[in-house]
């Protein structure tokens, strides 16, 4: 089985997202399934049959965090020691050099990633330029709207 990089802290987060499906979720479900039951004939039971849809919603989702946790190989970026070189798990403040503009991305595994919350996939572009240089390099990635240049201003490993 192939093993992906997750953060500590994104497997921390979807160990309580599971927690909570199988622990409230499931049995709230469950109870709702059995009291649209009692409602009677099944056919035309809509209660019944959005219980039922959203069950099957739930057991994909605890199936679904399960096969990621299983699968994934957990990176505590606070224990390395990566010796001031971007590495998976870093937070990276880069500064782009054409617009002045300051940006800062926590590089992720690719089930972790969330632009909204500035984290990016070890498998971006962006990622995959930082990954290596150390602070104070400037680096070229390669976007579909032509080349940008950034500085790499501060590496944490937070």
């Amino acid at each position: 089985m192939q093993r992906h990089p997750m953060t500590k802290e994104g497997a921390d987060a979807l160990k309580i997202e599971l927690n909570k499906l199988k622990k409230e979720d499931r049995p709230a479900i469950s109870t709702a399934i059995a009291e649209a039951r009692e409602h009677g004939d099944l056919k035309e039971n809509a209660e019944y049959h959005a219980a039922r849809e959203q069950q099957g919603l739930i057991e994909a989702r605890i199936a679904q965090i399960e096969h990621i946790l299983g699968s994934a190989q957990i990176i505590d970026v606070t224990k390395l020691n990566p010796g001031g070189k971007v590495v998976f798990g870093a937070t990276v403040t880069v500064l782009n050099i054409n617009t002045d503009e300051e940006m800062t991305y926590k590089i992720v595994g690719h089930e972790e990633a969330d632009l909204k919350h500035n984290k990016i996939s070890v498998n971006s572009p962006i990622a995959r330029a930082l990954i290596g240089k150390e602070e104070g390099e400037e680096v070229v990635v390669t976007a579909p709207s032509g080349n940008i240049d950034y500085e790499i201003v501060e590496i944490q490993y937070i």
